[in-house]
């Protein structure tokens, strides 16, 4: 069994590769007047057609974008399910439902004026600076004390601050589905009939049962930055990206064997590579998009139309790779958490 799923993840990274091009190249979407539109799902459409009346900044552009096509890709496979009959107790419905509720709260389209938002246009989160903080009291303690600690070299302490950050999004993202649970909840007293009552109690079971998993998923984050901030990075730290770290510390966690462990230690060194890339060609998009402004302020229509094509092609690129990388981290959370089921239940 152990060598059957080891070879499953040596060669998830194969398996992906073709999937990638396929959605990537897919032809445009059109809605019903055969105009090309952006996505195939029209409340999609709205929420980008939304954003860039918002003149949302380009790289929160560009992740909102990755953000909407996984949520297009998890939406069309739903429709197909449902077509043959399954999800009959609304599970994933109800889970699509919370991640759309999720990317409005993130992007400020909620209609809520928050500060709650999560800000992922945080190129320079690697800039240590002296007034940094988290808006939690805990990691905000925990933080002053890692930077006045004196075990920390620069580099460790940009890669502690990402983990910080990373952490303080994913408290953002539970109070988000708190807030759902909230309104469900409420809407739930109103119900008279016992039908729909017996629904919507499973629809919040589910709900329960996923902030119960989020929470474990922040207490365990907590207690690694903690643990960090007192004893320093050991030598034995593979990873310096958050999400890549929290792929290996779930992986540790889920009982695969040593064998198993290295071949998926492999997969996340690419991972973190691709995400690493992703993150040089924000930062490229970014310089770019200052120096069209700039060249724009100057009149120059000849260089502002090479300048704006250069934009559009970093954009183009740069949403692309968010796309594949958000569908990496997906693919691996999922093959990580079956494969740790599956041993669990053995």
């Amino acid at each position: 069994l152990g060598t059957t799923k080891s070879l499953e993840f040596c060669n998830l990274r194969e398996s992906m590769a073709g999937k990638y091009s396929k959605e990537i190249n897919e032809q445009k979407a059109s809605d019903k007047n055969n105009n090309q539109v952006e996505f195939r799902i029209a409340k999609l459409n709205q929420v980008w057609e939304k954003a860039i009346r918002m003149q949302l900044a380009p790289v929160r552009l560009s992740e909102l974008h990755s953000d909407l096509k996984i949520q297009e890709k998890d939406e069309l496979q739903w429709k197909k399910l449902k077509a043959e009959g399954l999800d009959e107790d609304g599970e994933r419905e109800a889970k699509l439902r919370r991640n759309f509720n999720i990317i409005l709260a993130k992007y400020g389209m909620d209609g809520k004026k928050d500060t709650r938002a999560l800000d992922s246009n945080r190129l320079k989160d690697h800039d240590v600076k002296d007034g940094d903080t988290f808006d939690d009291p805990r990691l905000d303690k925990l933080w002053n004390k890692a930077k006045t600690s004196g075990k920390f070299s620069d580099e460790e302490l940009q890669t502690l601050q990402r983990e910080f950050h990373h952490h303080k999004d994913k408290i953002n993202e539970y109070n988000i589905v708190m807030d759902t649970v909230s309104r469900t909840e409420e809407i739930h007293k109103n119900v008279i009939s016992p039908l729909e009552g017996d629904m919507k109690e499973h629809v919040l079971h589910q709900k329960h049962a996923d902030l119960k998993q989020r929470m474990r998923g922040l207490n365990q984050g907590f207690e690694r930055l903690r643990k960090i901030t007192h004893e320093g990075y050991g030598a034995d730290s593979e990873f310096k990206e958050p999400r890549v770290i929290e792929l290996w510390e779930m992986a540790k966690r889920s009982n695969l064997t040593e064998v198993e462990l290295d071949s998926l230690k492999e997969e996340l060194r690419h991972f973190e590579t691709k995400v690493e890339k992703h993150q040089h060609y924000q930062e490229q998009l970014e310089l770019s998009h200052q120096k069209l402004k700039h060249v724009e302020a100057l009149g120059d229509n000849e260089h502002t139309m090479r300048n704006k094509e250069k934009y559009n092609a970093l954009a183009e690129k740069a949403r692309e790779m968010g796309y594949k990388m958000k569908k990496h981290l997906q693919d691996l959370t999922n093959k990580i958490s079956q494969n740790g089921l599956q041993h669990n239940e053995l």
